[in-house]
């Protein structure tokens, strides 16, 4: 029995240093950090809808087909935030290697209660937050901070001063801005929390369409899509011509 269950726990070994050697030998191209606002202006139900909204983005077969099919793995990570103490990791990296994996991180995300409800908005604190984060993501081509929200920053230091005393450097940050509880958002997230290569900012209407604009963007930062690009035509006879893609 003892002779059997060694050479048991040798193939078992053996199976899980392959897995381990695949998952090594694999590059990763994203890592992905997805920051969600709790602040006090995200009610039950809004957050409700944020949280939601985002799991079901993750099992939209669009976005996961981007994930598992892109050419190498990505590595996802969550916190949420909100005042300037007030930020907590509620998904700690994870490899996104097969549909299994992208699932355990859903039920992750949507077992996690609420860390914070009632204080304001320090996304400059929140932003050196996640640069800490990123520090500890595994090894990949690009690094992005996905930033939700539906305000400006009213506790703190602003977006810009986190870029230029945290080590952002190479990392973009994209924003989704919710609509609904500032009108200043948009301008706000496309002038101060946009940065590095190939940022953007894509705007949701309200928490109900929190759903659709994630799943957008989600699809854009996975295939390092940059709408409204001006791409040459190919073709000789009109190597000037461009269009929008």
């Amino acid at each position: 029995m003892g002779a059997r269950l060694a050479a048991a726990l040798s193939v078992g070994l053996g199976l899980w240093s392959g897995s381990a050697a695949l998952a090594q030998e694999t590059p990763c191209r994203l890592a992905l950090l997805l920051a969600l606002d709790v602040s006090s202006s995200v009610d039950d139900q809004e957050y409700r809808l944020q949280k939601e909204g985002l799991a079901g983005a993750l099992r939209d077969p669009d976005v996961r087909r981007a994930i598992l099919d892109g050419g190498g793995l990505v590595a996802l990570s969550a916190y949420e935030w909100s005042g300037r103490n007030q930020s907590q990791l509620v998904l700690d990296w994870v490899l996104l290697q097969d549909e299994a994996a992208i699932d355990a991180a859903v039920v992750r995300l949507l077992s996690a209660p609420r860390s914070y409800n009632r204080y304001p908005t320090a996304m400059g604190y929140a932003l050196g937050f996640g640069a800490g984060i990123l520090e500890a993501a595994p090894a990949c081509e690009r690094q992005v901070i996905d930033v939700s929200g539906d305000g400006i920053t009213n506790d703190g230091f602003r977006p810009q001063q986190a870029y230029s005393h945290y080590p952002f450097e190479g990392v973009t940050v994209n924003g989704l801005a919710v609509m609904g509880s500032d009108p200043r958002v948009v301008e706000y997230f496309e002038g101060e929390v946009r940065h590095g290569p190939g940022a953007f900012v894509e705007i949701a209407s309200g928490y109900e369409d929190f759903l659709r604009a994630m799943s957008r963007k989600l699809f854009r930062e996975l295939n390092d899509m940059m709408v409204g690009e001006l791409v040459p035509i190919p073709g000789p006879a009109a190597p000037e011509v461009t269009e929008l893609r």
